[in-house]
């Protein structure tokens, strides 16, 4: 089958029972090389998109725009020139305040480092001044701080959770959360696990109880299973493990948790090859995360992960992942999940080289599903939304 631009994606249903999803491509504002895409919300929750951008001297800039309606703002540029880490699962995040201010976060590979990538913050009041760039960890040292998740965790503050590995990647690595104040300023930070897994991106949400951050912890015998930690009341809480999957690697599968949050409805979203079985999976919790339901199956082949998942305000989730495709390309699946757990029919959004889907990102606002992917750098990223 000839490879087009990941042709025009008809939507196909791939379950007989349901109501069939559709995918209706909807052009963005990137320009022809982007790569890296993730989404937000602006402070009067209308879609936000970042995403890294080619110039034509080969530097890379961090844009956003803003959809109002039918329509997209104009691209504006975060920060430009800088030694953005291109590497699927780090793309850079934006958020914002409900006074508008947005704060932005990314990680860099200095020059002839071969180790080092650092997490950094930047704010702006008005969206198109941003501040100076600030380190948003303690350490300097050449290591990894990086695979960062970003919330709005106050009406001025926001916590970015990322992964630090002081000791080389064969090491114990910790789960770490900076405080970033609206003005761009590292207030605080704190280790929230002293040993996770070292390359799994985390995931962090906004419970009614408090902050969620989903991770994939690991332990001495090397079983990386997905674990949550909770800040409610002014204290974090002991870690838990979501499922007991006991999927024992001596490897870091660079493959995270997704976490969505309404209210204390969560859903949590993850890979697991426990069992030499590679599956997607997803659980439920009604009581902000405290406990959460047996795992649902989501993925119907052999499944690769890279997972997405966000939350209706009726508790119905909406899962992305990838699967084998044909050749060496991989489809990007996804499908409903009501909020009593039962399944419906998947939709393919897209089938590529791995490489050039990344690290798919959903979005809900309102009653609106978007879907965002593409990462080779040499094409655009592409937008969707997922109707009914």
């Amino acid at each position: 089958m000839q490879l087009k631009s990941i042709l025009l994606l008809l939507p196909v249903a791939l379950a007989a029972s349901g109501q069939a999803l559709k995918v209706e491509m909807l052009a963005n504002p990137s320009g022809a090389e982007s790569l890296q895409a993730h989404w937000g919300t602006a402070s009067d929750e209308s879609p936000l998109l970042s995403w890294l951008e080619k110039s034509k001297d080969g530097s890379l800039s961090l844009r956003y725009a803003v959809r109002r309606g039918a329509q997209w703002s104009e691209p504006r540029v975060i920060v430009a020139n800088r030694q953005f880490f291109r590497q699927p699962a780090e793309a850079p995040s934006v958020i914002s305040f409900r006074n508008g201010s947005l704060l932005a976060e990314w990680v860099e590979v200095p020059p002839g480092s071969g180790e080092a990538e650092n997490l950094y913050v930047s704010s702006s009041k008005d969206g198109t001044q941003w501040t100076a760039p600030v380190m948003a960890h303690r350490d300097r040292s050449p290591v990894q701080h990086a695979l960062a998740s970003f919330t709005a965790s106050g009406d001025n503050e926001g916590s970015v959770v990322w992964l630090e590995a002081l000791k080389g990647e064969d090491a114990p690595s910790a789960l770490k959360r900076t405080l970033v104040n609206g003005d761009g300023a590292v207030v605080k930070e704190e280790t929230l696990d002293s040993d996770v897994c070292t390359c799994c991106p985390t995931s962090i949400v906004k419970t009614a109880k408090g902050l969620l951050v989903a991770y994939r912890d690991h332990t001495s015998k090397d079983i990386r299973d997905i674990a949550v930690v909770r800040l409610e009341n002014g204290r974090w809480l002991p870690s838990r493990i979501v499922n007991p999957d006991n999927w024992e690697i001596n490897a870091c599968p660079v493959n995270g948790p997704a976490a969505a949050a309404n209210n204390n409805r969560v859903a949590i979203a993850w890979y697991t090859e426990a069992q030499d079985s590679p599956r997607t999976l997803l659980a439920f919790s009604s009581d902000g995360g405290a406990s959460f339901s047996k795992p649902i199956k989501i993925s119907t082949g052999n499944s690769f992960g890279h997972t997405s998942v966000t939350l209706a305000d009726n508790g119905d989730a909406m899962v992305s992942w990838l699967e084998e495709g044909s050749g060496d390309r991989v489809r990007l699946l996804a499908r409903q999940v009501t909020n009593a757990g039962v399944a419906g029919p998947v939709v393919e959004v897209a089938q590529d080289a791995q490489r050039s889907i990344g690290y798919p990102r959903l979005l809900q606002v309102r009653n609106e599903t978007w879907i965002a992917w593409g990462n080779s750098g040499s094409t655009k990223i592409h937008t969707a939304r997922i109707v009914k």
